[in-house]
């Protein structure tokens, strides 16, 4: 093929590309100068939480009780600016008017410095928060020797970290950039949690590989889940014209001191109550009372028997 036949071919590839009809729903055009959101900037702004709420476990190792101040302070500035900026790149990406007044682009980058301001004070509190799930991970695992392995080494302390600020972000109404946080961690950990999940104190995942924990889920104190388990919804229910109905709670509620066994299946909005025991390998789509265990025991001629037992296993 000549360079000229190459040349053609080539444009021929860009008019196609280009065309309208292909790219209905994959393109989102932007104003001129408004920023995206920005994959590198977000793993800036984890780290950085992480150095800030976890001190001398991330970050620098020159950080002591003589400079933490300085240390946090500097991150927290950082910070600030990086959360600044990438809320308005999500507040900006959600808009779809391409006309804006230089006024009404400095009254939404105020706003984003507020809802990363807001943030930035709601970190006490999440640290709060993460040092239970690191008792709950030491407490919950023999083999942990100390919390500072838990911290450094367990992958549901990293997960938890990014959904508990992706979770302040998106009660605040921050598009987007939450769910790329915990998409961030999903790919990092393998543990999938929604951001608009709600999950209590003292909550922990031994190993963590391949847990879901769905948009609805309503997860209570002192949780504590293994590897491979979902917390999904059913099939979706459909509107008049076919199309799935979005919004409605379709994930489990998990009360308090519930504990969920490997690869375990708990679908719809159903409540398993306060104390229960859900075995492993075991597929749940109904309500489980307080105090419940619910297991498979044993395997007779390739069937699985299952148990109900409120006794214990």
């Amino acid at each position: 093929m000549s360079t000229q036949e190459q040349t053609h071919v080539l444009t021929q590839v860009i008019e196609r590309l280009s065309a309208a009809e292909s790219l209905k729903g994959l393109f989102h055009e932007h104003r001129d100068g408004n920023p995206l959101p920005s994959g590198l900037a977000l793993e800036e702004i984890i780290s950085l939480s992480r150095s800030i709420i976890f001190p001398g476990f991330y970050g620098k190792s020159s950080v002591n009780t003589r400079t933490l101040k300085y240390h946090i302070g500097v991150n927290v500035e950082r910070l600030h600016k990086l959360l600044s900026d990438q809320i308005l790149a999500g507040l900006c990406f959600t808009d779809t008017c391409l006309v804006e007044t230089q006024e009404q682009l400095c009254r939404r980058r105020e706003k984003a410095e507020e809802m990363a301001t807001s943030l930035i004070t709601r970190l006490p509190e999440i640290r709060r928060m993460l040092a239970t799930d690191v008792t709950a991970a030491y407490n919950g695992d023999p083999a942990a020797e100390t919390y500072a392995e838990v911290i450094s080494c367990y992958p549901v302390i990293k997960a938890l970290t990014n959904y508990r600020i992706a979770h302040e972000l998106l009660l605040m109404g921050v598009p987007l950039i939450p769910r790329m946080m915990t998409e961030m961690a999903h790919s990092e950990t393998g543990i999938d949690i929604h951001p608009a999940a709600t999950i209590g104190e003292y909550f922990t995942i031994d190993h963590g590989t391949g847990v879901v924990i769905g948009a609805t889920c309503v997860i209570g104190n002192n949780v504590k889940l293994y590897q491979g388990v979902t917390l999904g919804a059913k099939s979706f229910p459909l509107d008049a014209q076919g199309n799935p109905i979005k919004g409605i709670p379709r994930h489990p509620i998990i009360k308090d001191n519930v504990v969920i066994y490997s690869n375990a299946t708990i679908l719809g909005r159903i409540t398993i109550g306060e104390s229960c025991v859900v075995g492993a390998n075991i597929w749940i789509t109904e309500d489980m009372k307080p105090k419940t265990k619910k297991f498979k025991r044993k395997q007779i001629s390739n069937l699985d028997i299952e148990f109900d037992n409120g006794t214990g296993i």
